[in-house]
């Protein structure tokens, strides 16, 4: 693996064992561009996850670049470490590559999409655009387990062979299928782990408002359009203030089997 930290000194932090960027999202585009590889943005209900799920870990911890996307734990970073670190959301990331990526053609893009709903909302967006979406070029994840390997998905990316795979099928599988691909493929494409954040972008969910997001509310905006999907997973982000505090800029070891 290439480590694109290392080879162009960029500015990170590490928190929880996670070298996060610590720059600004004019920055992080380019350097996908010129670099490639593995990008994340793990939201602050993720992190308990680094506990108990071995891949998940080792996707975040071996990513190229990972974006704080959350928040909450930029706050909690400046108020336990009197450091501060650049929060970009998934969102503002999303946003700015698909502005660099207008016009250069959908034939350099693959998206890995969680349903055909949001398939057919990323045709509906392109044609409103315009952003040239071929359909050869979308891919429908079936739904993952614990582990995630994707033969079919790494064949067609090697015969499509693009530039850019935008995986938009939520938090933990998009990281953990993100890092099989990286770690698969004949060649390195750039792979960014948006999540949500494409869905905002083509309607597929309720848009959060540029406001909501700068001001770290976007957490707020999902809780009150989804309720029964998102209540379950704010709850394991109440755990994020006590690793923070407990484990700081070391990864938290793994949960013992028994607990």
């Amino acid at each position: 693996m290439l480590d694109v930290r290392r080879s162009f000194m960029i500015p990170t932090s590490q928190i929880l064992g996670i070298q996060f960027f610590n720059g600004n999202v004019e920055e992080v585009v380019r350097l996908m561009f010129q670099q490639s590889g593995l990008l994340v943005a793990p939201s602050g209900t993720c992190f308990a996850r680094l506990r108990d799920d071995e891949q998940y870990r080792r996707a975040l911890v071996s990513a190229d670049l990972a974006i704080a996307d959350s928040g909450l734990m930029v706050v909690l970073w400046r108020l336990f470490r009197r450091e501060n670190v650049e929060r970009i959301s998934g969102l503002t990331y999303l946003k700015r590559l698909l502005g660099q990526l207008r016009g250069q053609g959908d034939g350099k893009i693959v998206w890995v999409l969680p349903n055909a709903r949001a398939n057919e909302k990323l045709r509906d967006w392109s044609r409103r655009e315009p952003f040239p979406v071929v359909n050869e070029n979308c891919y429908v994840a079936p739904q993952y387990g614990v582990e995630v390997s994707d033969e079919i998905l790494l064949a067609l990316i090697e015969q499509r062979r693009p530039v850019h795979v935008i995986i938009a099928i939520g938090s933990a599988a998009q990281e953990k299928l993100g890092y099989y691909l990286r770690e698969n493929l004949s060649y390195r494409p750039a792979i960014h782990c948006t999540g949500a954040a494409l869905g905002f972008i083509t309607g597929e969910q309720r848009a959060i408002p540029d406001w909501a997001d700068r001001l770290y509310l976007g957490w707020l905006w999902r809780l009150v359009a989804q309720p029964r999907i998102f209540l379950p997973r704010l709850i394991r982000g109440f755990e994020l203030p006590w690793l923070i505090a407990k484990y700081g800029d070391n990864l938290p070891p793994m949960r013992p089997l028994s607990d």
